[in-house]
């Protein structure tokens, strides 16, 4: 026990040191001169905002700054490849859709970091333990759709869907469920309709494959990550 301590002890020193070398240098040696300590404050209140819809206002009063002024940190983090802004799907232009994008950290490491998240048990206890393994099956299974183009869903009503791809001509939703026992929600239901989707595929924590209704497919993440969509729509 005494010696696992010591290993998260060296994991969060070795994390600590990362954030303050790359505010401290490698942001302005990647063309980026802002200050440090306010992206260490920008950098965290966006760590509770993972895995929802970018709110500029919002963290620009928080931050007491312009809300151009926390685009321009939010995109230069992104350009650092340490933010995903995954964009919306909005063509249907008869419905009322979410147009901002969704914000995600892109290093689970770093995002339980930044929410003073310093083990497994704190990390399960935490509010925010859905959202960060959200983000991690999001950065897995964008990795493995070889650069196509991957788009979130939402409504203003409340409808959503947390990724859309086409491939091979066929509209692909994806749901991530972070349960073992994942069920057909009403959001499925109009994401099947509104996007006129061929598949939906629900990655759940779970081991077994099983359909869950009509183009709705459950999906252990593990196996969707292992085999693609590519094999899943055979």
């Amino acid at each position: 026990m005494l010696a696992l301590d010591n290993v998260l002890i060296d994991s969060n020193a070795w994390r600590d040191n990362y954030i303050a070398t790359f505010l401290e240098r490698d942001l302005a040696q990647l063309g980026f001169h802002l200050p440090a300590t306010q992206m260490r404050r920008f950098w965290t209140m966006l760590a509770h905002y993972h895995a929802q819809t970018w709110n500029g206002a919002e963290l620009s009063r928080a931050l007491g700054v312009a809300q151009s002024t926390v685009r321009r940190y939010l995109d230069a983090l992104t350009d650092a490849l340490m933010i995903r802004q995954l964009q919306p799907w909005f063509t249907n232009t008869s419905k009322r859709v979410v147009r901002s994008p969704k914000v995600y950290l892109r290093n689970s490491g770093l995002l339980h970091r930044l929410l003073s998240i310093d083990s497994m048990p704190a990390l399960l206890d935490h509010p925010k333990v859905g959202a960060s393994w959200e983000g991690m099956a999001v950065e897995q299974i964008v990795a493995g759709l070889d650069g196509a183009p991957v788009y979130f869903w939402a409504t203003q009503s409340g409808a959503e869907l947390d990724l859309f791809t086409v491939r091979d001509g066929r509209r692909i939703g994806i749901e991530i469920k972070r349960t073992d026992a994942p069920k057909v929600t009403p959001s499925m239901r109009h994401a099947l309709a509104d996007l006129s989707l061929h598949d939906l595929f629900v990655a759940y924590s779970g081991a077994d494959r099983n359909a869950l209704g009509d183009a709705i497919h459950a999906v252990p993440l593990a196996e969707l990550l292992t085999a693609g969509i590519d094999a899943l729509l055979g």
